[in-house]
């Protein structure tokens, strides 16, 4: 049985927590839209006739498939997480590259230019427009923080 996902939406959040960074993350989760599921984490290619959508809401519970970046940090430190996703010029579906860093939006945008760039060059093809989905902040003293950003696939044929 192979699962082939039709369609897929990007998602990002950023939260802080005074408790720890599984909290911070549970409502990086929530703001994403999707904390409510059992995310299983997937790599990077976007199969051939999938179709970005607007999120969606998934059952509570549901499995889930996702490519997701996340970053945690503590009091002071600057974090990012991230993707970048591009499909083949020539028809044949697309790829996904997620970052996280200590560091800026900027910095976490350079890293992901350069892993499309090279998953492309290593392929010998090229890639439509790159897009990018990128989360990032300035933990407070004393808290946890969580940045994330993902892919969800929907809908398998």
């Amino acid at each position: 049985m192979h699962l082939i996902p039709q369609k897929f939406f990007v998602c990002s959040g950023s939260s802080f927590s005074r408790i720890s960074g599984l909290n911070a993350f549970d409502v990086a989760l929530m703001k994403a839209g999707i904390c409510e599921q059992n995310l299983v984490a997937v790599s990077s290619v976007i199969p051939v006739g999938a179709v970005q959508t607007e999120p969606e809401k998934i059952p509570m519970g549901a499995v889930t498939h996702c490519v997701l970046a996340q970053m945690r940090g503590t009091g002071g430190e600057k974090i990012a997480a991230g993707i970048a996703y591009a499909f083949r010029k020539d028809g044949r579906g697309g790829y996904v590259a997620e970052g996280h860093l200590h560091g800026s939006r900027d910095a976490l945008r350079k890293d992901l230019e350069l892993k499309m760039a090279e998953m492309a060059r290593m392929r010998e093809i090229e890639l439509e427009d790159v897009n990018y989905v990128l989360e990032d902040g300035t933990v407070p003293d004393g808290e946890h923080g969580c940045c994330l950003a993902a892919l969800v696939f929907t809908e398998y044929a």
